[in-house]
């Protein structure tokens, strides 16, 4: 259970942790469910709003461009099941195996790196599904994760402003100049789904502004399905 903090508190957190904006979307206050002590408000509402209100910090991302190509050679998502035992892999690679995705299209890969070297910090993308025009780098939650929406907003933009997208497009012979954004990718009647039913004006503020849209996933008949 998150102990009671006042708002004052929790833009505090927010500021200190900004000092570092590519471990930003990590800190434990991104995760906080509840109100705060004084106000009421949601803990993620006011970080989000914190986050609209100095959007130009993202900025101090630094970009890691990655000398060997972002298209890992053998990711074929039947060889990693084996080595894999989080969900989360799993899912993305199944995923990848059906190819497609209704309304994101081609799923090109799965689990891409982004550090160039190993004492870079940075995680790796989800999926990456490609529709003909847009580039989407997939931030996937699995169905009973417990992570806030803003944890997965956070997440995939961090990632957008790590990779080289001009680089990220070649290595995968994608259009030069082509789009390429950040979208989460939650499960249908999940917590992050449940999130975006309430009146949450901060966070869906923060994802018009990174132009970052939801998208639903559920499983049917062994095949996953992808609503907006």
């Amino acid at each position: 259970m998150t102990k009671g903090y006042t708002e004052a508190e929790v833009l505090q957190k927010a500021a200190e942790a900004s000092a570092d904006m590519a471990v930003f979307y990590q800190r434990d206050f991104i995760n906080y469910r509840g109100r705060s002590l004084d106000t009421g408000k949601l803990y993620t509402e006011i970080v989000a709003r914190w986050c609209c209100e100095h959007l130009d910090r993202f900025s101090a991302i630094p970009q890691i461009t990655r000398e060997a190509s972002y298209k890992t050679e053998g990711h074929d998502g039947i060889t990693d099941h084996a080595q894999s035992n989080r969900e989360e892999e799993l899912i993305a690679m199944r995923i990848f195996l059906q190819r497609e995705l209704p309304e994101l299209g081609r799923v090109v890969d799965y689990q891409t790196p982004l550090k160039n070297k190993r004492s870079d910090i940075a995680g790796k993308i989800d999926l990456l599904a490609w529709d003909g025009s847009v580039l989407r780098i997939l931030e996937l939650k699995k169905p009973d994760s417990q992570e806030t929406m803003l944890r997965c907003v956070l997440e995939g933009m961090t990632y957008l402003r790590t990779v080289d997208r001009k680089k990220l497009l070649r290595d995968f012979c994608l259009p030069e100049g082509a789009y390429v954004k950040a979208c989460p990718l939650v499960f249908l009647h999940g917590a992050q789904w449940e999130e975006l039913q309430e009146d949450r004006p901060n966070l869906k503020r923060l994802m018009r502004l990174f132009d970052c849209k939801a998208f639903f996933i559920r499983e049917e008949n062994g095949k996953y399905i992808s609503e907006g």
